[in-house]
């Protein structure tokens, strides 16, 4: 795998007139607002649209899905007969909706058909667009899976594969599918492969189903220190609630996405919070899916200020207005929190965003591994009228030991 980016090496492409795209795309790109690509496009479309295969490691919110979605609309046949010719799998719901608008939207002026496969939404409806036709089609390996199964999807003619957070996906445990799908691919596919983190599974994947991949790294060295400050809090597990009111008010989030590990976590919280603070919201795994919806909807459009979410739907959050992410729960793997921090301090945001994240004094273990997957030291946020912990007693010297008596 030939490494061509990492971190500090500014790419020497600087408009996406010089990355090999035809003019009716620049064209497009100009009439929607883009100017000059993002490093991770810079460095990943001149090799993508040459057909070779590639992956890219970069941030989240760095525009990892334009790097992919541009090169392989070059790539495919736009014509309405045509049949599906990519497939892009993706770890949430949230996340292929959001590749099929960006997808459509990048198309411009072409007629582009995309299908959402995922699951929680009518699948008879999702097999109706297939037996249509579509170019495209982006989903959950899980419900590709289905599709496959029930012959509704056909991946013969795909030109073009997409791994999107592939990170994400295998953590899950969307390996197996994700193989059985690659190999439903024709052999001489096109593969393309994004991701947050580059972890040995991942690493694994790609050099069993791709082809001499060229690799675009960004992720070296620092991640996510330009665009976000990063604090950790010292806190006490009965007192996160009180820390989190306080920093609320000390920072007025102009939007906030508040992370824990568990589903029942998320629902004390926002049933804490609820009738306390306007614009408050939840999403979790067992929420109805056109309930998710709606509230990513909101949350976009800026009705909710604050949004409480386990990691898995976390993933799929999109959205430029975050300002503020709060860890109410350290992250278990310290790759999380890469992602999780990734939400904020965007591209489209002019100022910095601000992560805090939650440590209980016995998490410190927790702690010194996100500072060394990140390399660098966190400062300690700290609210002064507020005692985030209980001061431990001494330890009980000789002398204050009560003395043993035989009489």
């Amino acid at each position: 795998m030939v490494d061509l980016l990492s971190t500090g090496q500014e790419p020497e492409k600087t408009t996406f007139k010089e990355l090999g795209l035809h003019e009716n795309t620049l064209k497009t790109l100009e009439n929607i607002g883009y100017e000059k690509p993002s490093p991770i496009q810079a460095g990943f479309i001149p090799i993508a649209v040459t057909g070779s295969d590639c992956t890219g490691q970069a941030r989240t919110g760095t525009g990892k899905t334009a790097a992919f979605i541009l090169p392989t609309l070059e790539r495919i046949d736009l014509d309405e007969k045509a049949p599906t010719q990519a497939i892009v799998l993706a770890p949430t719901r949230e996340l292929s909706e959001q590749v099929a608008v960006e997808a459509k939207r990048l198309a411009g002026g072409h007629t582009c058909r995309v299908a959402v496969l995922v699951g929680g939404r009518p699948i008879n409806k999702q097999m109706d667009a297939l037996r249509k036709g579509v170019q495209i089609a982006v989903g959950t390996p899980g419900r590709v899976i289905d599709l496959l199964n029930r012959r509704a999807l056909d991946l013969s003619q795909v030109k073009v594969a997409i791994l999107d957070e592939a990170d994400r996906m295998l953590d899950i445990g969307f390996r197996p599918d994700i193989e059985k799908i690659l190999r439903r691919c024709p052999t001489e596919r096109q593969t393309l492969l994004l991701s947050a983190t580059m972890p040995t599974q991942v690493e694994r994947l790609a050099k069993k189903y791709m082809r001499d991949p060229q690799r675009v790294d960004l992720s070296e060295g620092d991640i996510v220190v330009d665009t976000v400050d990063q604090y950790y809090a010292t806190v006490d597990n009965d007192r996160k609630f009180g820390m989190l009111v306080k920093i609320l008010a000390k920072e007025r989030p102009q939007q906030a996405l508040v992370f824990m590990r568990t589903k029942r976590g998320v629902e004390r919280l926002y049933q804490r919070l609820v009738k306390k603070l306007p614009g408050i919201a939840m999403m979790n795994g067992d929420m109805h899916q056109s309930k998710r919806d709606r509230v990513m909807r909101e949350f976009r459009e800026g009705k909710v200020r604050m949004l409480i979410a386990t990691d898995v739907v976390g993933r799929g959050i999109d959205v430029s207005g975050i300002s503020h992410i709060i860890n109410y729960d350290i992250p278990e793997y310290h790759d999380d929190y890469v992602h999780r921090v990734g939400r904020t301090g965007r591209l489209s945001s002019a100022e910095k965003g601000v992560a805090i994240t939650f440590v209980m004094r016995d998490q410190g273990e927790q702690l010194t591994n996100i500072e060394k997957r990140i390399n660098r030291m966190l400062p300690e946020y700290k609210v002064d009228d507020f005692k985030a912990y209980q001061p431990r007693a001494p330890r009980p010297t000789v002398e204050d030991k009560p003395k043993a008596s035989f009489a």
